[in-house]
């Protein structure tokens, strides 16, 4: 069976975003190659992303655009792995969303995410958004949590986590820009 995995940013005072969603503090570390080529090996384990409706819109118009327009951007690699890649869109409202290998899941979440995990092919990935991980928390879908901590407390903001969650702290991996990417397993 196919696990779901999490990859998700986070500050180190437990946020993975502002009050209104800002990411700007993913990018005060600088970059790292490291921390980079690691990301993008954790993306080539997978064959699908899961995303929740709120972030869909911004994921894909990013990535395309990169892949599209900036050939010269040092994120290219990465961008052609999340153009590439199936893209299964959670939504109660939508039953439609353009982007390239994009598909809309109106059903019951735990069901889906089931389903999914019974095909064949390689794992499933996550990135968010902020409250779509913290259904899929709530529900024990993720098998494999990689939690990359920033050095930068922001003080308020979203947190995935709403209840008490034991984790055991699998492998970790220091960068030379400050990160850290903890890999957890559920209890």
């Amino acid at each position: 069976m196919r696990k779901l995995k999490l990859q998700v940013q986070m500050t180190i005072d437990g946020f993975v975003a502002g009050p209104n969603g800002e990411q700007d503090w993913v990018w005060l570390a600088g970059p790292d190659e490291v921390g980079f080529r690691t990301i993008i090996e954790l993306a080539e384990s997978c064959d699908t992303i899961l995303l929740g409706r709120k972030m869909t819109r911004g994921f894909i118009d990013h990535w395309e655009n990169v892949v599209d327009n900036q050939p010269d951007n040092p994120t290219q690699p990465l961008a052609q792995l999340m153009v590439n890649m199936r893209k299964v869109v959670f939504s109660h409202t939508q039953t439609a969303i353009t982007g390239r290998n994009v598909e809309v899941e109106n059903g019951d979440l735990a069901t889906a995410v089931q389903a999914l995990k019974k095909e064949p092919g390689k794992d499933i990935m996550v990135y968010g958004g902020a409250s779509f991980v913290s259904s899929l928390i709530d529900l024990n879908l993720i098998d494999e949590y990689f939690i990359i901590r920033n050095p930068v407390a922001i003080g308020n903001g979203l947190s995935i986590f709403k209840e008490r969650k034991i984790l055991n702290l699998e492998s970790s991996v220091t960068f030379k820009n400050g990160k850290v990417l903890h890999k957890y397993l559920p209890v």
